[in-house]
């Protein structure tokens, strides 16, 4: 890569890859200016095309608490990610955990990919690969940095399901295993919920409706759902009994004498007419259409 002259601007951005890892902390970085001032800069900053810094964050740093000029040179390659990835895994004293969540989150930031089903599945022994595309992602940034898949997959989960935490794990704040675990109840609480809202919308598409819209949580909606079985059961049961009480002894009457001698003068809550029994006749009609539809004996 050929040298570059100094950038006259008082600041270099970042690559959003390179921002990915832990900075060095302030021991560390007061040993390389020291070093820098009493040796030189050995190694230069290296820059992309458009003067993004790929690699020498803290050798930047370093320079400028030792009132040393930096040397830049350009980067010539067609895959910076790579690049700021190879050289500072390689570099850098992280551990594996650490590695693998710089490398998942850097290929999302990177590619809007956040290495889904595949990777989330790669380190399980039960799961199959669901999509070997993404599985070729997975085992390429596997190639690439020399992590493990299984660490990729783990990762990729975390970034997935608990993405809350994928900074703590870089920062080493976490270790991988543990946010794992984190991500993989969040993942099960998640298709858990997913299930339920499914069998929601079997069972009351209008709440399922007012879930997704966002007006209603899902517990709320299978409390309501509970409240509205229960109280279906409840009319149910007096409609049941109703009936119970009043078809049975009209078709015990029929072929009796019992409608002859009927005595308005008797009735306790008014005379039945001829409306009445016109009603009774339309309501036993939709009876029997409904035990026809429903198939009852």
């Amino acid at each position: 890569m050929p040298l570059s002259p100094y950038p006259r601007s008082p600041t270099i951005e970042f690559h959003p890859t390179i921002a990915l890892f832990p900075v060095l902390d302030e021991d560390d970085l007061n040993a390389l200016a020291h070093d820098i001032r009493e040796n030189g800069l050995h190694q230069p900053i290296v820059l992309d095309r458009q003067g993004l810094l790929l690699d020498g964050r803290g050798r930047l740093k370093a320079c400028e608490l030792a009132s040393v000029e930096p040397d830049f040179i350009t980067y010539q390659g067609n895959a910076p990610d790579a690049y700021i990835l190879s050289v500072n895994l390689r570099r850098r004293s992280l551990t594996r955990g650490q590695a693998a969540m710089i490398t998942v989150k850097a290929r999302s930031v990177s590619e809007h990919d956040d290495c889904s089903e595949s990777e989330q599945t790669a380190c399980s022994e039960t799961e199959q690969t669901a999509c070997s595309e993404t599985e070729q992602t997975a085992r390429s940034l596997g190639e690439e940095t020399g992590i493990s898949l299984a660490l990729i997959g783990r990762a990729g989960t975390v970034l997935r399901h608990a993405p809350d935490l994928v900074d703590p794990v870089i920062s080493g704040a976490m270790g991988l295993d543990e946010a794992y675990t984190v991500a993989r109840e969040n993942k099960a609480k998640a298709n858990s919920a997913e299930v339920q809202l499914a069998r929601l919308r079997e069972e009351d598409p209008e709440l399922a409706e007012r879930v997704v819209e966002g007006t209603l949580t899902l517990t709320g909606a299978w409390a309501e759902r509970t409240e509205r079985v229960e109280e279906d059961k409840r009319q149910r049961r007096v409609a049941t009994r109703l009936l119970d009480e009043l078809v049975p002894p009209l078709a015990q009457a029929r072929g009796t004498r019992t409608f002859a001698r009927y005595d308005p003068a008797f009735a306790g809550s008014g005379p039945i007419t001829r409306e009445t029994i016109a009603h009774a006749m339309t309501a036993l009609s939709e009876m029997d259409q409904v035990w026809q539809e429903r198939d009852l004996p």
